[in-house]
């Protein structure tokens, strides 16, 4: 016999926030708002796996007017009695949304306000001096109002809620959210949403939860393929570097890309395998600290690991465990945006591939992991050059490239500042010291000549980088690309041409010896 699902008009809710849901179109509960909604007004501490998009937001949302409407029926005092903590001011945004949606019919009696953005604290005090039901913040910006005093919550809180709770800490808000602990009452009623169960959000069940209620719920932990499409394509070493290089330089893969891979060393052949075709990479070294990765605001990387709007990303190296390519892949697609997954597969990762697949399509008659449908031997023509760039990333290029990010990291140390004060020589032969065996960048990888490109792609791929390059070709009827080693060489500096001129003074004559 089916189950039937728990209506929206059988959990007891008051007759605004019915109408509200009625507005938004949602004729019944998902299946974490059918779940958690009931166990969260019944004063329960939730520990709730769910992906974005699954109706999460409002699942912890609803309970928590609910419960404020209705301490408004003998307390009058204004006061904030809600914290729901994020780990990126859109997604507090996204929040403040929908608590508004939720609130439409409510709005005098529960007040929302978001203060995830990076302004002046003083702009956001007066919002905050009105004592708002609900704040809506990154652990980081509420800990800066509580040490301001522009927020107090010792007194009046009663409900926490951390959203995304599995990204919390790789953010690096660790230490922001323990001491931000440290303001709030002895007992509050908690709840943790996560796409994940890994080892931080133990650490933060740990730390907020008393015998919680854990909810893992079946259903894909991934959006499912109208917003995510995942693939797969078999391929061994070399091929896993000749295909990354052609959907990068191509283009065939639009928007940024996260790249992941085994082991640090590979994350540094990788980024210099792509450097030799002029392709810009970063490293996100788990190695370092979190104030390191966060530095290259150039490639977006935000608070240690992730990335703001990831358009793709590929596993170059197969993950060992279905968490961890659910934790990868959900890295795309985020919120409503779409997104693609591509899965490079060797021969001794297949029955790696099959675990997820198994996982992914659960009840399900098709797997979400589809095949990618890609013809290697029309890229043949560009595994030369490969090879030449794989060539040119040894060992020693890899070991040079870690020791050059550590010694960075060195010399941007506070730690170490004062030491340098007092030690200037050291300092100058840190900054001083050179490279002994990089990466040897050979310049005419950074171009496609057009012969190369297969006839599928002719008209769809540009493969030339340099705008001013590109100009001048469109200008050739062919549009073959020229080489370029030989141009202008009249004009130069006749002892690096090695050109006679023939001995013509400046009237054209010819000198005498």
């Amino acid at each position: 016999m089916a189950h039937e699902r728990l209506q929206f008009h059988e959990m007891g809710l008051d007759d605004r926030l019915l109408k509200a849901v009625a507005d938004l179109g949602w004729s019944k509960p998902t299946l974490i708002q059918e779940k958690v909604i009931p166990l969260a007004l019944d004063g329960k501490d939730l520990l709730a796996r769910a992906r974005t998009g699954s109706g999460k937001t409002a699942s912890y949302g609803i309970p928590v007017i609910q419960r404020i409407l209705a301490s408004k029926q003998t307390v009058r005092e204004q006061d904030v009695r809600a914290l729901i903590v994020v780990p990126t001011k859109e997604l507090g945004h996204q929040v403040q949304i929908m608590m508004r949606q939720l609130t439409a019919y409510c709005s005098r009696d529960v007040r929302v306000a978001d203060i995830s953005s990076k302004v002046d604290l003083s702009t956001q005090r007066p919002i905050l001096m009105e004592k708002p039901d609900v704040v809506v913040g990154t652990p980081s910006r509420v800990l800066a109002h509580l040490n301001a005093q522009n927020l107090v919550l010792r007194s009046s809180l009663e409900m926490l809620v951390v959203d995304e709770a599995d990204l919390i800490f790789s953010f690096g808000f660790e230490s922001d959210l323990k001491n931000l602990l440290c303001h709030l009452p002895n007992i509050y009623q908690s709840f943790l949403m996560s796409a994940t169960f890994n080892e931080d959000v133990q650490s933060l069940k740990e730390l907020l939860l008393h015998n919680p209620v854990i909810l893992k719920l079946q259903g894909s932990q991934l959006p499912d393929s109208s917003q995510l499409q995942q693939y797969s394509i078999k391929c061994e070493e070399e091929d896993k570097f000749l295909l990354v290089y052609t959907l990068l330089k191509l283009c065939l893969v639009k928007g940024k890309t996260l790249l992941f891979v085994g082991t640090v060393d590979r994350c540094y052949r990788l980024k210099l395998f792509l450097e030799q075709f002029g392709i810009p990479a970063c490293v996100l070294n788990s190695e370092l600290p979190v104030q390191s990765r966060a530095k290259d605001k150039e490639y977006g990387v935000s608070r240690g690991v992730d990335f703001q709007n990831v358009a793709n990303v590929i596993n170059f190296d197969f993950p060992k465990t279905v968490e961890s390519y659910i934790h990868r892949v959900g890295r795309t697609a985020r919120a409503d945006n779409p997104g693609t997954a591509l899965s490079f597969v060797s021969h001794t990762e297949l029955g790696l591939l099959s675990e997820v697949e198994e996982a992914l399509t659960g009840d399900e008659t098709n797997s979400p992991l589809k095949p990618y449908e890609f013809k290697m031997e029309q890229i043949e023509g560009f595994r030369y050059r490969c090879r030449d760039a794989m060539r040119s990333v040894t060992k020693q290029a890899v070991k040079e490239a870690r020791l050059k990010e550590i010694k960075q990291e060195l010399l941007n140390s506070e730690k170490l500042k004062t030491y340098f004060e007092d030690n200037p020589r050291d300092l100058q032969l840190l900054r001083h010291d050179k490279d002994l065996h990089p990466a040897v960048v050979k310049p005419h990888l950074k171009n496609v000549p057009e012969y190369l490109i297969p006839e599928a792609l002719k008209g769809v791929v540009h493969p030339l980088t340099s705008r001013r390059r590109r100009r001048k070709e469109i200008q050739r009827p062919e549009g073959v690309i020229k080489s370029s080693f030989k141009k202008n060489i009249r004009g130069k500096n006749p002892l690096k041409s090695f050109q006679y001129t023939g001995g013509k003074n400046r009237k054209g004559k010819a000198s005498q010896s």
